[in-house]
């Protein structure tokens, strides 16, 4: 059994924008399987995928990225896996746009629904998959540009960069976190 947390903010005003990255692979995720991400549960909203006799829970908080720690505590703690058998989808401003970022145990950075996350497992040991959403410039307000949408000219690489990672996703539910680093870490060719 895997845990697959998708971070983002509840609520149409937030569903096209940077921050929404994580959300927007589950939801497409789902579709492409013919499942909702609709249970109420954890303070999120949680569906149920099978790949092969792999199962698989989908879970976007929706406690807002500040507070995503109290979700995904939740959770773990109702289902008692290692950490191992989490990951945590994410936008990243600190790598270059279209990147797919996987590691078995990268920490926080900046990011505040990671260092929710952290406050609440007093870890930073389990899987992360960043996905670039684009550079930060430093002489911009960070909120305003996490809670922007991409621009037209992005659009197609926020696309790709959301099948991939659904495509990494299950790789890594399937074949193991190594492989999934191995086939789709980094950007496109």
């Amino acid at each position: 059994m895997k845990i697959i947390v998708g971070l983002g903010n509840p609520g149409s005003k937030y569903a096209p924008t940077r921050h929404n990255i994580g959300f927007m692979v589950l939801d497409k995720w789902a579709h492409l399987h013919g499942i909702d991400i609709h249970k109420a549960q954890f303070q999120s909203l949680v569906g149920e995928l099978r790949l092969g006799t792999e199962k698989i829970i989908l879970v976007k908080p929706m406690t807002f990225m500040n507070l995503s720690g109290v979700a995904v505590r939740e959770v773990m703690d109702f289902y008692k896996l290692p950490l191992e058998d989490l990951m945590v989808v994410v936008d990243d401003v600190e790598i270059e746009l279209g990147m797919l970022r996987i590691r078995k145990n990268a920490n926080k950075g900046t990011h505040n629904g990671l260092r929710s996350i952290f406050q609440h497992l007093h870890t930073d040991d389990y899987p992360k998959m960043k996905l670039g959403v684009g550079k930060f410039m430093r002489d911009r307000d960070l909120a305003d540009f996490v809670l922007s949408r991409p621009s037209k000219e992005e659009d197609p690489i926020i696309d790709d960069l959301i099948d991939r990672a659904i495509a990494a996703l299950e790789v890594y539910c399937t074949e193991g976190i190594d492989l999934a680093m191995n086939k789709y870490n980094g950007k496109p060719e």
